[in-house]
Formats: structure tokens, sequence, C-alpha cells
């Protein structure tokens, strides 16, 4: 397959988000916000067709629905699911959700409530903790940070919304046994958490962007993995099916300014 020669920065993320899914087989997929979405979209598309998807409402679809106002696109169903069977799913940990939180640390827990002073009366108050907790200990997460500095990815998050692997948190005879943490991929690149007892490490950069360049736009120590590479270039045929994913090209305006793919020095 022919590798893009001009491709946006969102473009390239959305590659590398669908890799989340790789061989994750039959989870419920769920791509929360623009490229997070078109990552899960690509995922059942290309390498991982096993995975359930579902038209946002109730129903399951055959294949991923574009992006933005649908026009005459009509969704192909297979199947029913309710709110029931989604938290049947979910509790169940066969669910593989990307989301987008406002801070993430060194242990992978997440923050998008309350952003400075004291929890009850913070600098910046959020969104709440919504279902995170919940989430983030019954089934596998990654995360998607569009602008990675050392505000969004912190020593220790402000308020923990969302598990993660911080030993002075989980007591004894807690079951973990479902809490699992993918992909950390920002703007600079891709993140994970299996390191030496969970250390983060730097799985890929993205093209043009150096190593000690995300370290010193990161609260926290990272590794290089062993085998750490380029984030892979979309392929010609990888850009076609996000087009036709995007029709309204909703990806352009996720990243400030669209930037392009590869940086210039």
């Amino acid at each position: 397959m022919s590798v893009a020669e001009n491709y946006s920065l969102a473009e390239l993320m959305i590659v590398a988000a669908s890799e989340a899914w790789r061989d994750n087989g039959e989870l419920f997929a769920s791509g929360l916000g623009v490229l997070p979405r078109l990552g899960a979209s690509l995922a059942k598309l290309t390498h991982t067709p096993e995975l359930l998807m579902t038209d946002s409402e109730c129903f399951l679809v055959e294949e991923p629905i574009p992006v933005g106002p649908r026009g005459d696109y009509v969704p192909k169903y297979s199947g029913y699911l309710g709110f029931e069977r989604v938290f049947e799913a979910v509790w169940g940990g066969r669910r593989h959700a990307m989301i987008g939180p406002t801070q993430v640390d060194r242990f992978a827990q997440t923050n998008l409530s309350a952003i400075g002073g004291d929890y009850y009366q913070p600098k910046i108050a959020m969104l709440g903790v919504r279902g995170l907790p919940g989430n983030s200990i019954n089934h596998k997460n990654s995360f998607l940070v569009p602008n990675h500095s050392t505000r969004s990815l912190v020593a220790e998050v402000d308020m923990v919304s969302g598990v993660g692997f911080n030993p002075e948190r989980w007591e004894e005879g807690m079951n973990a046994s479902f809490m699992s943490v993918g992909i950390l991929l920002t703007d600079l690149c891709v993140i994970d958490y299996n390191g030496p007892n969970h250390a983060p490490q730097v799985r890929s950069l993205h093209p043009g962007v150096s190593f000690e360049q995300v370290q010193e736009n990161t609260g926290f120590e990272l590794l290089a993995a062993p085998d750490m590479g380029v984030t892979p270039a979309p392929t010609e045929a990888q850009l076609e099916i996000i087009r036709r994913l995007d029709p309204h090209d909703l990806r352009s305006k996720q990243l400030k300014g669209n930037p392009p793919g590869i940086r210039q020095a």
C-alpha cells in the first residue's frame, strides 16, 4: 500500500488511534470525540472487523456511520444495543473506549472534573467525573490529548476521575482484573504504560518530533520504548476511507491551525 505524501496531523493521529483497537476482537469500540471515533471506525474497516459499533443511539451497525450530518446516508443496522446491554458490556469488561481527559498523569490516572485549588473551590470546574470512575475500573481505556504540554500531562492529576496504576489508591481486596490502559495519543507522540511497573514509555514519535521535545513538554519522566520508532504515515487507502467517514472535513477543525503531519524544523 502506498504511503501518502501529504497528510494532516489530524489524519496521522486518526491512523495512530485506530491501532489502539488492533486485534481487540468482538469488543464494543467507543471513540469519544471526532478523532477517536474516526480512529475506531478506521480500525473496523481495515484491520479489526469484529469490533462492535453503534449508531450512537441504540442499534449496532455493520459499518461505521460517517461523522457530522448524515444527509441521505442510511445506516446498515445489525442488532439492538440498548442502555442495559451497553452497561452489561461496560461492567463485563467488553468495551474499549478512547476518551479525551483534561489531565493524564504518570500513573495513567485521568481528570476531567476540576483543576487547581481545593476540590470544593477549584480554580476551574469542568464536567465532573461523569461515568469515568465506573468505566475506568471495568474496561480498557485509551486517551487522546490534542495539546501535549506540562499542563495536560502532569505528575499527578488534581482530581482522580479515572483510576490508573497508582498503588496507593488500590486497597487490599480491590479487584483490578478489568482495569486496563491502551495508549495515550497526543499531537507529539504515542505513549503506553507497558514499561517496568507500568512506567509510561514513548512507543512512537510523530514525524519531525524528537524524544527530547516530548520530555520537555511532559510533567513526568518518560522512557523510550526499546522499539521506539516514528508514527506510521497514513496510506492513500486509509486517507480515502477517512475522507468517506468524514465528508464534512470535521477532522481539520480538531487541532488548532490544522497542522501538517510532518513537522518542519
